[in-house]
């Protein structure tokens, strides 16, 4: 019986792949399975996934697409998913041997919707703890509870198993084609959650290479736009954004001025980083423009950096996150 289901999208990945299967491989809890999809990979990264199914014939699949992105990789790992929990983890990074049996711990006290954990933030000089954002075990979630979360979580989707059961609504599935498909993913599925818990521990390590998504600038920045503009639209679809508006401007404006501001800042361009700062403020001020009025940002340091962004503000970003990088 498989109680948990963890998928691997791989995508050129051979200088890394191996640590992060023998870290699944390896858990203490065996009751598992784990499903690794080829994105298409040029390099030999599916020819060691094969090694591994070889290898570990009753614990790991191995599936191969032409190269169509991470979101459609995980889908299809959801699709063919036997476990009555689904997790995932990124192809270059790890989790501690004894994960999934605390995280199976948690699930034998309440069926949980989802259970997150704490990620250990890996940089090339410094960790960082980052703490999952659920501050109590909720077996009947609250609207109050799920703004709290849409606000406080951490949004890696890497960071949480889920019942399987919540992907028999196909609009909850990963969107493809886009950066930042955490954001969108985890925003979706929230006000499905009738119930969500959390462990303590930082089982994920999420390695931040200095070539990684996440560590470097990208023309493809401005998708976190596209994405924010789905989220709006999903919740119109579901009937749901007059009940969350409050939730959804603030996570815009945050994501818009905080996030993409400090993405942009490792661009080398000067110019290019002054443009991403109008292109932020002309789609704040198009979707929110009465977004200062916000419940949300009327108190602490972070509502008052949102407030009262500016140019000037915005090069100070610059210059701290330039002198961070040297």
């Amino acid at each position: 019986m498989v109680d948990i289901t963890i998928i691997v999208p791989a995508y050129n990945v051979g200088k890394y792949i191996e640590k992060c299967m023998n870290s699944l491989v390896n858990q203490t809890k065996k009751e598992i399975e784990i499903i690794a999809i080829d994105d298409g990979s040029t390099d030999n990264t599916l020819e060691i996934l094969k090694k591994y199914e070889s290898e570990y014939k009753d614990l790991v699949k191995v599936f191969h697409q032409e190269n169509k992105g991470q979101s459609l990789a995980r889908n299809l790992g959801i699709e063919n998913a036997s476990g009555k929990y689904v997790g995932f983890v990124d192809s270059d990074d790890e989790i501690e041997l004894d994960l999934l049996e605390k995280l199976w711990e948690k699930v034998k006290e309440f069926s949980y919707d989802a259970v997150a954990f704490d990620v250990n933030c890996i940089y090339p000089n410094r960790q960082i703890i980052i703490k999952s954002g659920v501050e109590t075990d909720e077996k009947q979630l609250s609207k109050e509870q799920k703004n709290n979360f849409l606000l406080n979580m951490y949004s890696i989707s890497c960071n949480k198993i889920y019942k399987k059961d919540i992907f028999k609504d196909k609009k909850l599935l990963f969107y493809p084609g886009v950066w930042f498909e955490d954001v969108l993913f985890l925003y979706k599925i929230i006000p499905s959650l009738k119930s969500i818990a959390k462990i303590d521990y930082p089982g994920y390590k999420y390695y931040q290479r200095e070539k990684s998504v996440t560590y470097t600038y990208s023309d493809r920045l401005k998708d976190i736009n596209n994405v924010l503009e789905k989220l709006l639209d999903y919740y119109n679809e579901v009937g749901l954004y007059k009940e969350y508006r409050d939730e959804l401007e603030y996570i815009y404006v945050r994501y818009m001025y905080a996030t993409f501001i400090k993405r942009l800042s490792k661009s080398k361009d000067k110019k290019r980083f002054n443009d991403g700062v109008k292109f932020a403020k002309q789609c704040v001020n198009k979707r929110f423009p009465q977004y200062k009025e916000n419940k949300y940002l009327k108190r602490g340091v972070k509502s008052m950096y949102l407030r009262h962004f500016n140019e000037f503000i915005a090069n100070f970003v610059y210059i701290l996150e330039k002198n961070k990088m040297n």
